[in-house]
């Protein structure tokens, strides 16, 4: 489990790089918009983007 979780990490570290090296405009614009949003709104962002993320390490595995 521990080795899947840091799998999982390690490819979202190289998934959340390849934006900003290919498009480096279109990432700082992205992060303009980003700081617009209110604290709730980034917190269910984060919230959804973590229960995808295990439930497709549930499914997956």
């Amino acid at each position: 489990m521990t080795e899947t979780l840091l799998l999982a990490f390690a490819l979202m570290l190289v998934l959340e790089g390849v934006v900003p090296f290919v498009a480096p405009g279109t990432w700082r614009e992205t992060f303009r918009r980003l700081i617009r949003f209110s604290d709730g709104q980034i917190r269910f962002f984060g919230l959804t983007s973590m229960l995808i993320g295990l439930v497709l390490l549930v499914v997956l595995k």
